[in-house]
């Protein structure tokens, strides 16, 4: 039974990430965190549309911000967002990892030492190879790993980086990621 889901996205990701969040079953009460690159840009409308279409609390992440069920994390623009236990969040300005701040790597890393076994996280459509190296981390911790189809992504780069690293345990088209999420949140 998973405990968090971290998710990654650059170039194609609200798409991706609406998608995934809309598809999830009425039930699902685990806290989703996701990173996606947007630059220095607000993405408050589309938390906002989030907040319309789905069943969960969406939210800009806060630095000490306790981790709640039936809740979705954004990093803010600008910012590192990491896991610093099982039960908070934090944000950093430290520098850019992979010419990214917020990276992917740097959440998934500490999601994995956060929760080991008890983390799914997912990777999808980029144009660079930011989260493939945490990614990596999360299996290694023995974590669920997925990745969007690269062949179905919309930009192929960031799926293609973590199947070229190592291999995951999940390679699905983006419409299938929301119910083996589901699965894998209800123990299955």
């Amino acid at each position: 039974m998973i405990e968090a889901v971290v998710i990654g996205a650059s170039f194609g990701g609200l798409q991706a990430t609406r998608s995934i969040l809309t598809s999830l079953p009425a039930g699902f009460s685990v806290p989703v965190i996701i990173v996606l690159h947007v630059g220095p840009h607000s993405i408050s409308l589309f938390i906002e549309t989030l907040n319309e279409h789905t069943p969960f609390r969406v939210t800009e992440a806060a630095d000490h911000e306790l981790l709640l069920p039936r809740t979705v994390y954004f990093a803010p623009p600008n910012y590192h967002l990491l896991v610093e236990n099982r039960e908070m969040l934090t944000l950093s300005t430290e520098e850019k990892v992979n010419f990214s701040r917020p990276s992917i790597d740097v959440l998934f890393e500490t999601a994995a030492w956060a929760f080991g076994p008890r983390v799914a996280g997912v990777l999808l459509t980029g144009a660079n190879n930011d989260g493939a190296y945490g990614l990596k981390c999360i299996g290694d911790a023995g974590g669920i790993t997925i990745v969007e189809d690269p062949e179905t992504a919309q930009v192929p780069v960031m799926p293609e980086a973590a199947v070229k690293l190592f291999t995951p345990g999940y390679i699905l088209p983006l419409a299938g990621i929301g119910p083996l999420l589901g699965r894998v949140a209800a123990g299955g």
